[in-house]
């Protein structure tokens, strides 16, 4: 099957073929079903189905904005590595390391029973009592159990460089955004020099997400709200964690308040607080958020630097601003770390 809007095929009689007694089903049709839309700029995604079992396949985007993203065999080494975690995560089953086999490396993991919440909150949980403030809290408590897990113990030493990891975010993304960049960015000055200048020491290394919001996590189809399962690890690294709750903590947006992206978010109202959250983060984990206002800053500038790679892409292409829909998406981003960054958003 072809998927030409994102210049992706999968060709289901090699797969099956390399797949071969490996997983159940063996000798009965396989299909494949692509999930979304697929834009060409995130990891493609498909149901595989055979002999009454079904999987996801995942492989990397047919266009990567820098040669580190979407790295599937990062996500299969941090995968295999939570079995046995109290992490909630997906099963990864088998990983092809051979691009060969269907034009890209990939993975194939069990499907999650669960919804995305950043996408859409099911009624039950909105008519739970405390259903909303309860899936807040999951979020936070998925990246404590993170921080717990035993790296080194777990066959990560080599995933990342944790030593100096924070020294070399600002440089990092600066040189991945100049390598891309046809404009100027709002506030990027003063954010470079004050990250520089207000870096904190680094906590304790652990493993980090490195994209950690409701896009990227699963939640229980059920009752009691909680997580069923955090996805899409591609990013992750070992490095400081503290990150990864600046993440969320800096997407989250308040009623009334407008956020840094212009995304579905669901109701507002029930939600618990930031300051609520990373109050529950620091008394759960036992890490220091003193510096929380730096990582959230961070957080968006990184991403920041990541979407305007999709808008510099589209713009080098010929599309023009008034169709080309991330022409606000790194403004907005570094407007609203330099909020985070001057105190003027807590």
């Amino acid at each position: 099957m072809t998927d030409a809007r994102a210049g992706i095929e999968l060709d289901i009689g090699v797969l099956e073929d390399w797949i071969g007694d490996r997983l159940p089903g063996a000798g009965e049709p396989m299909t494949a079903e692509r999930l979304g839309a697929g834009s060409g700029i995130a990891n493609a995604l498909f149901f595989i189905r055979r002999g009454g079992h079904q999987w996801v396949l995942r492989r990397p985007p047919a266009i990567k904005n820098h040669p580190s993203a979407a790295n599937t065999e990062r996500e299969w080494r941090i995968l295999r590595a939570l079995e046995g975690t109290s992490v909630p995560h997906p099963t990864a089953r088998l990983f092809c390391d051979d691009p060969d086999v269907i034009g890209a490396t990939f993975m194939i993991m069990d499907v999650v029973d669960g919804f995305t919440p950043g996408v859409e909150v099911p009624d039950w949980v909105v008519d739970t009592p405390n259903g909303l403030y309860d899936l807040g809290m999951s979020y936070v408590d998925g990246l404590v159990e993170l921080a717990k897990v035993d790296w080194v113990a777990s066959g990560l030493e080599g995933l990342g460089k944790p030593e100096g990891f924070l020294e070399r975010q600002v440089s990092r993304w600066v040189g991945q955004l100049d390598g891309y960049r046809v404009r100027q960015l709002p506030e990027e000055a003063f954010l470079t020099e004050w990250l520089e200048a207000n870096r904190p020491p680094m906590s304790p290394a652990a493993i980090m997400h490195g994209d950690y919001s409701p896009f990227n996590v699963m939640a229980a189809n059920d009752a009691p709200v909680r997580l069923a399962a955090i996805i899409d690890w591609d990013t992750g690294t070992i490095g400081d964690p503290l990150l990864d709750i600046g993440h969320l903590l800096a997407r989250w947006v308040h009623p009334g308040e407008d956020g840094p992206l212009t995304l579905p978010t669901g109701p507002l109202d029930g939600y618990p607080t930031r300051k609520e959250m990373a109050a529950r983060y620091e008394e759960r984990s036992g890490r220091d958020l003193g510096a929380l206002p730096y990582y959230e800053a961070l957080s968006l500038f990184k991403l920041g630097v990541i979407l305007e790679g999709n808008y510099s892409r589209a713009s080098k292409a010929g599309v023009p601003d008034s169709e080309n829909r991330m022409i606000t998406s790194a403004p907005r981003l570094f407007t609203v770390a330099a909020e985070f960054a001057r105190g003027q958003r807590s």
